[in-house]
């Protein structure tokens, strides 16, 4: 089995996509999909479609939407199973063996399991985009601590690169898959703010500049990201724009937040404004990623 979340929801039993176009199906499969090869409790997916108020027939409809999830699992196993042989009847013969079973094949029950007090669906040692993406991630995050810098740029923008948007970006999620699609989100914004990182200390400076901007519009309170902004400007020798930004970033954080900017950027724009613009700063710490999650909201 094919599973990816990062973006828009796309699960492939033999190749063949089992994403139900019906809204709530398409929940159910959703959750499933994230936590594949887990049991996730019968409660947790009611309270994904109905928010704590399901009906009397929740049990039953929910039933119901697993049922038609086999259906579209039934089809795509199929895909590849030959047709039976036709031959003579044979008086007395045994019935005739089907090829999926005479083969050993999975059926719909064997893919999305019921098991007690939930349901789970199985991968198969299939592929998922979130493990994946977790475990290059983890790989970059070990790289950088090590020092091996490119192997750790290189790592975070292959994870990076699995996204296609925003998690279930085509789901309409419910309370359970809101929380795990901003969890997900914080995960790529780790990852992102070590790759830049990285790209810092490998002297990427200028390259930086473009996507940085972005960045920092569309997350105007998230510290590390704004420090590396500054800190990409000044080593391009634009020294006034590193304080620019600086100013901005305060005025958001007072206005929005009621805070000021942490130690850390204070530091740093009290380093940038006793160098000279061509000056390089010293090297800054690993990025404070937990800190700046903590204060970081999108514009």
């Amino acid at each position: 089995m094919q599973i990816d979340v990062l973006g828009i929801l796309d699960v492939r039993e033999n190749g063949v996509c089992i994403a139900p176009s019906a809204p709530k199906p398409r929940q159910v499969l959703a959750l499933l999909a994230l936590h594949a090869d887990q049991v996730v409790p019968v409660s947790a997916l009611i309270d994904e479609l109905w928010a704590g108020r399901p009906p009397r027939s929740g049990r039953t409809t929910l039933q119901t939407y697993v049922l038609q999830l086999r259906d579209l699992i039934t089809l795509a196993l199929e895909q590849d199973t030959p047709p039976a042989p036709v031959s003579a009847a044979v008086p007395g013969a045994a019935p005739a063996v089907s090829a999926a079973a005479a083969a050993g094949r999975r059926s719909a029950k064997d893919v999305l399991v019921t098991a007690p007090g939930g349901y789970m669906l199985v991968s198969g040692g299939g592929s998922s985009d979130v493990r994946e993406f977790d475990r290059l991630a983890g790989m970059g995050y070990r790289a950088l601590d090590a020092g091996d810098v490119k192997d750790a740029a290189r790592l975070l923008r292959e994870a990076l690169a699995l996204w296609g948007g925003a998690a279930f970006a085509d789901v309409q999620a419910g309370a359970r898959l809101q929380m795990e699609a901003m969890r997900l989100e914080e995960s790529r914004l780790c990852a992102l703010d070590q790759r830049i990182e990285a790209d810092l200390r490998l002297g990427r400076h200028r390259e930086l500049l473009a996507e940085l901007t972005v960045l920092t519009s569309r997350y105007r309170t998230h510290e590390n990201l704004h420090a590396q902004f500054m800190l990409a400007l000044h080593r391009s020798g634009r020294r006034g724009e590193a304080l620019d930004a600086y100013h901005r970033l305060r005025t958001t954080l007072v206005r929005d937040l009621g805070l000021e900017p942490s130690a850390r950027l204070r530091r740093l724009q009290q380093s940038i404004l006793t160098a000279a613009p061509e000056t390089p700063l010293t090297e800054q710490p690993p990025a404070a990623a937990a800190l700046s999650a903590a204060r970081a909201t999108a514009g």
